[in-house]
């Protein structure tokens, strides 16, 4: 999550309405006419609110027949919430130890071919992000990229370059909006441990 995105998620979140929906919907799902009723809203004024909270990923939506169900995000919402204080507080204490970074090369080393292309990619989380990591590090931390730019560097190490470039994406190591990929400050990235 980059800094701008991160900004855009505290500012949503300081309305007190938008506080009040998301605590109706920790209930379970329910459609816009039932949100207008409980908390005495017309239409339109929680349409505008539903939308700002899909925009930062709060909540979703499932349609079922000609009624639009919204629903609690809670993955996303804990992430987001979680995001700024990960990131003023890791700091220091995100740094690798001597012993660990040599864990993490040694894993690096298992999973590389001669030619540098990976073996495989590893099922395992844990090498998984050492191994995503090891493939991010070429990128260029501010520089917006299109996505044949991304499937190109990727098909350096591996074919699938759909998977791992999802991967990147559900780690939080780069951010995509419209087609254009962006890295995504280390503090944000899925830990490793």
């Amino acid at each position: 999550m980059q800094l701008n995105r991160l900004v855009a998620f505290h500012k949503t979140m300081g309305d007190t309405t938008r506080i009040r929906i998301l605590m109706l919907l920790t209930n379970g799902p329910l459609h816009g006419q039932a949100i207008a009723g409980k908390l005495g809203l017309t239409a339109p004024t929680i349409t505008h609110h539903m939308n700002k909270l899909k925009e930062i990923g709060a909540i979703y939506q499932r349609r079922e027949g000609n009624t639009i169900y919204f629903y609690l995000d809670k993955k996303s919402l804990e992430f987001s919430s979680n995001a700024l204080l990960k990131m003023i507080m890791e700091g220091e204490e995100g740094k690798l130890t001597k012993s660990k970074q040599g864990e993490y090369e040694l894993i690096v080393q298992n999973f590389l071919q001669g030619d540098g292309r990976l073996k495989t990619i590893p099922a395992q989380r844990k090498k998984k992000q050492i191994i995503l990591r090891y493939m991010m590090r070429s990128f260029e931390k501010g520089r917006k990229y299109e996505e044949k730019e991304i499937n190109e560097h990727i098909k350096r190490f591996h074919d699938d370059y759909a998977t791992i470039r999802r991967e990147f994406i559900m780690s939080n190591m780069m951010y995509r909006e419209n087609g254009i990929y962006e890295v995504n400050p280390e503090e944000l990235w899925t830990s490793i441990e």
